[in-house]
């Protein structure tokens, strides 16, 4: 296990025989693992991308809040070549050649077969290891698989993250897998297939961006804000006007920009590492949110349903932020657009 551990997971993330907190470097530290050297590329941590004036400590986790004993061997015994090395290989040869393309619920819902390689490669893998757990993966959805959260231990897994971006030979595609047990997300990695950028977080553990600590932004003023959303799937009229009156609503607020790179994971990822303060989204499913919704709790952040209410994993829609003012404001701001839950399939 702890070769394991070592291969794939950063050295701030490998306490999995402990409950205790991530330690620090001590007084004056921002929260930043030092990296071990010798380190491969994907390995050597990314450069910062919080905002100077917005640098804070990471929040020491709570040891309350670390992952039960039993699934801390999971988290450590991932193998990497699961998500970093074989993904990685055959996603960088596949945005350079030929796909064959076909459509889900929209004409902008799209899947090609390098969605369905990707997805089989993790689920046999993880079976082979773990043949008592749940899966719930975006493309046996798609075909028929019930999506529905059970207490099992549960494996929920996007295989292509931005694949409209892929189709397009557009950069910006992730591979993104959470885990949940007891309906809780206890841990998520998302992997940045073409930046070679791995991002971690395990409840009560910290999030981070190969070994750098993730924080948050934590701006309050929509003034000063730079808010990501995605478009979602639908595009008859109703739903377009909505999308982009909400846009409108949040740039009227004075709001510094809103931004649509096209991945939702990856997005999330930029606001858990403080690059951006809020995010937003109708349309979005449970494997777009559940490793993104550990990785930005953990760098401090807040992660909420578009009522303000708690986030329900299930109901395609969310609002995420560095503080819980931001999304309460977003939550007041924008109008809803209605998606039929993932648990209704």
């Amino acid at each position: 296990m702890a070769d394991a551990s070592r291969q794939l997971f950063p050295q701030s993330l490998r306490n999995a025989d402990s409950q205790a907190p991530v330690p620090r470097d001590g007084p004056g530290d921002t929260g930043t693992a030092k990296p071990p050297k010798g380190r491969s590329a994907w390995e050597r941590g990314c450069s910062s991308s919080s905002r100077g004036k917005r640098e804070r400590r990471s929040p020491s986790p709570s040891p309350s809040l670390a992952v039960p004993a039993p699934y801390l061997s999971t988290f450590t015994s991932i193998p990497r070549n699961l998500l970093a090395l074989s993904p990685q290989i055959h996603l960088q040869k596949a945005l350079t050649e030929e796909k064959q393309v076909s459509t889900k619920t929209s004409a902008a819902d799209l899947v090609t077969e390098t969605d369905h390689f990707v997805e089989n490669l993790i689920i046999s893998v993880l079976k082979e290891k773990f043949p008592s757990h749940r899966f719930i993966a975006e493309e046996s959805t798609a075909a028929g698989s019930k999506c529905v959260l059970t207490d099992s231990p549960t494996w929920i897994i996007d295989p292509v993250d931005g694949t409209c971006n892929f189709v397009h030979r557009f950069p910006t595609v992730a591979v993104s897998i959470g885990f949940a047990v007891n309906k809780e997300l206890e841990f998520g990695v998302i992997y940045h297939c073409t930046e070679e950028r791995l991002y971690t977080g395990r409840r009560g553990q910290g999030a981070f961006c190969n070994d750098k600590r993730l924080q948050v932004s934590k701006e309050t003023d929509i003034s000063k804000a730079l808010i990501l959303t995605e478009i979602g799937p639908k595009r008859d009229p109703a739903t377009l006007k909505l999308f982009l009156g909400n846009i409108e609503r949040l740039l009227k607020a004075q709001a510094h920009g809103v931004r649509v790179i096209g991945s939702s994971t990856l997005a999330l990822c930029h606001l858990a590492s403080g690059a951006a303060d809020a995010y937003y989204q109708f349309g979005l499913h449970c494997w777009d949110l559940a490793a993104a919704t550990v990785i930005i709790r953990e760098a401090g952040g807040t992660v909420i349903d578009t009522s303000g209410g708690p986030l329900d994993l299930m109901s395609c829609r969310v609002i995420a932020a560095g503080t819980r003012e931001m999304a309460m404001f977003i939550a007041q701001e924008i109008q809803t657009i209605h998606y039929r839950r993932d648990d209704e399939n």
